[in-house]
């Protein structure tokens, strides 16, 4: 699939809330947050807006990341820490046998799904974060033991997230299933996939690669929290 307005990945949280999830939005003069029960992720155009924005929306939650360039801060707020993610894109389906039943996850799975993303992953995954778009998982004897959803959405692109095995589960082939079915769903909508990857996490970018991404470039996430 031919990829057009790449450059719109440079900064995906803004281009995500100002196009496919502007419904999720909170504006604040060109920074643009999700709303926290949705992710804590903001992004911005102008850098002199910042300030005021991570202010505004530091009164609505504890900790938040801004995802692109460094933003300008105010005496009451610090960069508790910049993670260095790989994003990474994929251009083609993937072809892997999918041996496992996978399901669509629905209203009735989302405490489950968000209890097993924050034992593996604490402080993304919000109550509301499964309605930015379809989460998948794999049962075994009823318990949810692995997912793999869609998170950030721009017109021509998905975010592939929340690539999660439960740890006594890991080392099944789950998550290569799961990434080959949301994958080949979002290319099925005419869209391309594409994820971050904190870049010492060796083993799941191994695995990437092995399905097919490619790095395209580095993304800092900046975590925030108030300065106490």
């Amino acid at each position: 699939m031919k990829i057009t307005e790449e450059h719109k990945l440079d900064n995906p949280v803004w281009n995500s809330l100002s196009e496919t999830h502007a419904a999720f939005a909170v504006d604040y003069n060109g920074t643009q947050f999700y709303h926290p029960d949705y992710g804590p992720f903001g992004g911005f155009i102008h850098p002199e807006s910042t300030v005021k924005a991570t202010n505004q929306y530091g009164s609505l939650t504890e900790n938040f990341f801004i995802v692109g360039e460094k933003p300008e801060l105010s005496d009451s707020l610090k960069i508790a820490k910049e993670l260095v993610c790989l994003q990474m894109i994929i251009d083609n389906k993937i072809v892997q046998p999918i041996t496992s039943e996978i399901v669509k996850l629905t209203e009735k799975h989302n405490d489950e799904l968000v209890q097993l993303v924050n034992l593996v992953q604490p402080g993304y995954f919000k109550n509301k974060t499964s309605s930015l778009g379809n989460y998948f998982g794999i049962f075994k004897e009823n318990q949810l033991v692995a997912i793999t959803g869609e998170r950030m959405k721009m017109n021509a692109f998905t975010e592939v997230s929340a690539i999660i095995t439960h740890p006594d589960h890991t080392g099944k082939g789950y998550a290569k299933q799961l990434i080959t079915h949301v994958v080949n769903t979002i290319f099925d909508e005419n869209k391309i996939p594409y994820l971050h990857v904190v870049e010492n996490n060796i083993g799941a970018i191994s695995l990437y690669e092995k399905l097919g991404f490619v790095t395209r470039r580095k993304m800092s996430f900046w975590n925030i929290s108030k300065n106490h």
